[in-house]
């Protein structure tokens, strides 16, 4: 995840372990092209080679095009195929959903319209959240007792981190370093459109535009059906 401000105030949110993903695939799919463009000389290579294209398309609209971008005038959440734009005065707010939910706002026809959209750059783990929920309660019913455990007589031993770390079988709180911190995108997301309301508080929320990017359609439609066509050779 990049979460560094540029000049113009842009962040870009994006899943590292996803860009990974994307990479090691790039590298096996042109070394096997290379082969097959070497040996194969058959109808079946041709398949393969067309069935490698295809899934190195999925592969791209899935890992390395998600991401999230803020600037100071909005937010651009790039998924699959599809584009969105947000302005600040139309974010009503965020949630760490399996994806990422932006929660959007704006008066229409004499009412108020809403809609939430959902990014593929930024999962959360809903694991994880019930396990930081039972962490809390845990944590809180301890407190309340006066902090007193099995291991309270082992003092600065720490006997409460050894149950911790190796009786509840939860995961660290740290989480995976190669995903996206999904409550951290969420404060950022939130601390930006309040500050964006408050600088600019005459700012009128208009309905989120999106459109289709056609060169993450086309990475499917045509080597799809280009597979399609040779497999029905």
């Amino acid at each position: 995840m990049s979460d560094k401000k540029d000049q113009d105030g842009r962040q870009v949110f994006r899943s590292v372990g996803a860009v990974v993903v994307w990479w090691v695939w790039l590298l096996f799919a042109v070394g096997n092209l290379i082969d097959l463009a070497v040996q194969g000389r058959d109808h079946l290579s041709l398949v393969a080679a067309f069935i490698l294209v295809f899934v190195t398309g999925i592969v791209y609209i899935t890992a390395l095009r998600p991401r999230i971008i803020a600037d100071n005038d909005g937010l651009t959440i790039s998924n699959p195929v599809r584009d969105y734009r947000v302005g600040w005065a139309t974010v009503a707010g965020a949630d760490p959903t399996d994806l990422l939910r932006v929660r959007c706002e704006w008066q229409e026809g004499g009412g108020t319209a809403r809609r939430a959209i959902y990014s593929w750059a930024v999962h959360s783990s809903r694991r994880r959240q019930l396990s930081a929920e039972m962490r809390a309660r845990r944590q809180a019913r301890q407190g309340s007792r006066g902090g007193s455990t099995v291991f309270g007589g082992m003092g600065g031993m720490g006997g409460f981190g050894l149950a911790t770390s190796f009786g509840s079988g939860e995961p660290s709180p740290e989480g995976d370093p190669l995903r996206v911190d999904a409550d951290k995108v969420v404060a950022t997301l939130t601390e930006r459109a309040e500050r964006a309301r408050l600088d600019a508080p005459g700012t009128e929320a208009a309905a989120p535009t999106s459109t289709w990017d056609l060169v993450a359609v086309a990475a499917i439609v045509i080597p799809g059906l280009a597979l399609l066509i040779t497999a029905l050779a």
